[in-house]
């Protein structure tokens, strides 16, 4: 673990920017607009305004869950490692918003949600050996990207075909 206070904040400056800039990215992806209230929408979908404070959550939760990841990774490859893997997942996520809301396709999204929702998972067996409670922390997401995947397939069966 790094035991320098200056170490500490530096990473914890980097994993909340990072979060800052998925969230920032994927906002500006999400469109809410007339074409999305046009959908047909199942009746057990959270109100519009409960997707904020959800991700701003999950968002908090993944920066605390890489800090953590980095303090406890064994060595510099495993740190690198851990980069990537939330470079990845940050990039999925930002791409799942492109697709469904500003490419107009929740049938692409729902494919892509399903390598999301893997990318999740995968950082939390990643995570697991280092710090239980890194992994931990991401069950919230992991939870709600599942819910997003059952939601976008209703919207997918409602609405289809997209073109």
């Amino acid at each position: 673990m790094n035991a320098r206070p200056a170490g500490r904040w530096k990473s914890v400056a980097i994993a909340a920017l990072a979060a800052l800039a998925v969230a920032g990215l994927g906002g500006a992806m999400t469109d809410l607009s007339d074409w999305y209230r046009a959908l047909a929408k199942p009746a057990w979908q959270p109100p519009d305004w409960a997707f904020g404070p959800a991700w701003t959550l999950i968002f908090g939760l993944s920066a605390a869950a890489g800090v953590l990841g980095w303090r406890y990774a064994p060595d510099a490859r495993g740190r690198r490692q851990l980069l990537a893997m939330f470079a990845a997942n940050g990039g999925l996520n930002v791409l799942w918003s492109a697709l469904f809301f500003h490419l107009r396709r929740p049938d692409w999204a729902l494919a892509e949600v399903v390598l999301l929702w893997l990318s999740v998972l995968f950082l939390m067996v990643r995570l697991r050996p280092w710090s239980a409670r890194a992994a931990a922390l991401l069950l919230p997401y992991a939870a709600w990207v599942a819910f997003a995947a059952v939601l976008n397939l209703a919207i997918v069966r409602l609405n289809a075909p997209f073109a």
